[in-house]
């Protein structure tokens, strides 16, 4: 991963700082300057886009069909495919850890979870959001256990519902901005290219694109606020609105 995000806290000296830079510039690294934040700039927007394609099993897509959604947005892999590459357990752990402290109005989707009972852990098992062949190699098969699990597992006011590939792609990238806003907000970043710097040297977004904020600065700001106005609708309790200005620039 070429991306380093250096963290400038409250008490961080400017030289220390610099020393932070010139230290990922020697790793080949390509740094950017972060606040202080649970996930700082890239962890914490892509926990908003993976929760959004969660949701969106819930309303009757596929694993396959959300990844393929996001690399034709940019990316050169889906979250589920990013997912099994990491390993399902990870993103577990960090569920149970917080399951203490979770709000119950949120909205919570409780597929991953049993995809991990089930042992189903990703390409190190052989197994996750997709099969694949022995020794985790090739690209992952739908599964039909998963999808008898989703199946499962649907809310029963969601059970006829099904989302369309544009759809899937508006929700996504709509989580992307909305969050990235938030982040501008809280002054975790200092400025939209930095944002798109992270999301495209640390989690494989198209640089020949420009990034997720740039390709939404090109789009109608109509089109986006509608994306997010899906987001907001999929989401529910906690969802915090963040402000378009910074980030869409002159977007019109």
């Amino acid at each position: 991963m070429k991306l380093l995000e250096v963290v400038r806290g409250d008490a961080t000296a400017p030289a220390t700082l610099l020393t932070g830079l010139d230290v990922a510039k020697r790793l080949g690294k390509v740094p950017v300057i972060a606040r202080p934040s649970e996930g700082f700039i890239g962890n914490r927007i892509f926990a908003k886009y993976r929760a959004q394609a969660e949701f969106l099993l819930e309303e009757g897509a596929r694993p396959g069909e959300v990844d393929a959604a996001a690399e034709s947005l940019g990316f050169a892999m889906g979250p589920f495919a990013v997912n099994d590459l990491s390993g399902l357990d990870i993103a577990w752990r960090m569920r149970r850890s917080k399951a203490g402290t979770r709000d119950p109005r949120e909205r919570y989707v409780a597929i991953l979870d049993r995809l991990c009972e089930m042992g189903r852990l990703g390409r190190k098992a052989g197994a996750g959001w997709y099969d694949y062949e022995e020794g985790g190699r090739g690209r992952g098969r739908e599964s039909p256990v998963v999808a008898s699990v989703i199946d499962e597992l649907r809310p029963a006011h969601l059970r006829d519902s099904h989302v369309d590939a544009a759809a899937i792609r508006a929700r996504l990238l709509g989580a992307i901005v909305n969050e990235a806003a938030n982040v501008l907000a809280d002054g975790i970043a200092r400025a939209p290219g930095d944002i798109d710097v992270a999301m495209v040297n640390g989690y494989g977004f198209s640089r020949f694109r420009g990034g997720p904020l740039f390709q939404a600065s090109r789009l109608p700001r109509t089109e986006v606020e509608a994306a997010i106005d899906m987001v907001e609708e999929a989401t529910g309790f906690g969802f915090r609105r963040g402000d378009l200005s910074r980030v869409l620039g002159g977007g019109s």
